[in-house]
């Protein structure tokens, strides 16, 4: 968790599904946004990541809370296009906003998955309402802790954020 000033990094998208507009993130300013980090054939995105993002969109209000699926594909490049996605996004209902992140032209790590120093998928990116990143966390957490955290980002006055203890890993 960081206090620090620093707005996260634009997110680098080559396509947008289920957006009328491509998105990004100065154009969220004032709602927390939660990015969901994921690849359609990696088990825990599927299991765990993906459905989490979709009770967080139920959860929280759109005017509150802005919720985004970045595919960021490092591996299995050829059988994960775009065309392949919109078929997984429409046979797992996936309704909210989903990018393709860019790739590199500088080796397998695509470029938001690079400004963001990922480490894998699942990853969950938590920005606060200034645009500060507030979480970088790879690998799954309980429902109950993300809504806490999120909830935390919704109410927190910002001029005093909220100084989280480190969330562990599993």
């Amino acid at each position: 968790m960081s206090k620090d000033d620093e707005i996260a990094p634009e997110l680098q998208v080559d396509q947008w599904f289920s957006t009328a507009a491509p998105i990004s993130l100065a154009s969220l300013r004032g709602r927390v946004v939660v990015i969901h980090a994921f690849q359609m054939l990696c088990p825990g995105c599927v299991s765990h990541g993906l459905p989490q993002t979709t009770r967080i969109r139920e959860a929280f209000a759109e005017r509150d809370v802005a919720v985004i699926g970045l595919h960021t594909v490092f591996e299995h490049h050829a059988v994960m296009g775009a065309e392949a996605l919109k078929v997984f996004l429409h046979e797992y209902r996936i309704t909210f906003p989903v990018g393709i992140d860019q790739a590199s032209d500088q080796g397998p790590i695509p470029r938001t998955m690079q400004a963001y120093g990922l480490n894998g998928t699942p990853s969950l990116l938590l920005i606060d309402r200034l645009g500060r990143l507030r979480l970088n966390h790879f690998g799954h957490l309980d429902d109950l802790r993300v809504g806490s955290l999120i909830g935390q980002l919704v109410v927190e006055d910002v001029e005093r954020p909220i100084d989280w203890a480190p969330v562990a890993d599993p």
